[in-house]
């Protein structure tokens, strides 16, 4: 277990980091208050009000409600969060994301619909099948 590249993930010091390595494997409801770094396999839903960085090994199948996240690994469910996403290069998200920002880099992968709200928070309700994002041709 090598804590210096999960560390690594978070750019500014805070006073509570809680850190769940990728030997551990979880089934069902993942709540936290501040912020989590979470490196490991999740079947379920991962809710706070906090921050969440993803690591690079982090699986989760489920869903995903936060005040921001941070994906270096894979989410196969809907991520929703309060203010912003951010998909790095390694980074899988099969779902639907609503954000206020969305920060997508080159090389990672993203199937699903997005909304962007930028007026005001995404809500951590969850959204009926009809709510889509409709595209219209200029």
């Amino acid at each position: 277990m090598n804590l210096n590249n999960i560390t690594s993930l978070v750019s500014e010091p805070s006073t509570s980091k809680n850190i769940l390595t990728s030997d551990v494997e979880l089934t069902g409801t993942l709540k936290f208050e501040t912020e989590l770094i979470f490196d490991g396999k999740l079947e379920g839903e991962i809710i706070s009000e906090g921050t969440l960085i993803l690591g690079k090994n982090a699986v989760v199948k489920g869903e995903v409600r936060t005040k921001s996240v941070t994906i270096h690994g894979t989410v196969n469910g809907n991520v929703t969060v309060q203010e912003r996403c951010e998909l790095k290069s390694n980074a899988e998200l099969l779902g639907d994301l609503k954000a206020m920002r969305i920060i997508i880099e080159e090389g990672a992968t993203f199937i699903g619909h997005s909304e962007v709200t930028p007026t005001k928070t995404a809500s951590f309700t969850r959204s009926s099948a009809s709510s889509q994002v409709n595209e219209n041709a200029a």
